[in-house]
């Protein structure tokens, strides 16, 4: 005869305790914890958790911080942001100041722009005009 269940994979661990649902989340949690993942040294699929948190690369040896089930979340981008604008030198607030510094010098070339061309301006015939008013450009 044929089983009638299906496998449980990682969670076979714990039988029939605990409940179908509960068993699932931790059979995926645990999926996670035992995948291998790639290397930010040395790019090889060889990182493995350590304990919680703290992971480390079986070829290169690199052990760095993560998160606690994988090793790179949604934050560990913000981070490497922060991190790499502080190394660089800029930070937020002095790339807002050079923001306005730019617009503020746009802004004064293109009145020195305007100031030098006085430019008469251009009467323009449009179609329909009955009464051959015109428009200014």
């Amino acid at each position: 005869m044929s089983r009638r269940t299906q496998k449980v994979g990682l969670g076979a661990r714990f039988g029939p305790r605990y409940g179908v649902s509960v068993r699932r989340r931790a059979t995926a949690v645990i999926k996670r914890l035992k995948q291998s993942y790639t290397c930010p040294a040395c790019q090889y699929q060889k990182v493995k958790r350590v304990a919680a948190g703290v992971w480390n690369c079986k070829k290169c040896d690199h052990t760095f911080a993560g998160g606690v089930w994988e090793p790179f979340t949604r934050a560990t981008v913000a981070n490497q942001r922060i991190v790499r604008r502080s190394i660089e030198g800029a930070t937020v607030t002095d790339m807002a100041v050079i923001a306005q510094q730019a617009a503020v010098e746009f802004e004064r070339q293109r009145a020195e722009s305007t100031k030098d061309s006085e430019s008469p301006l251009v009467e323009v015939a449009t179609e329909g005009d009955d009464d051959a008013t015109s428009e200014e450009e």
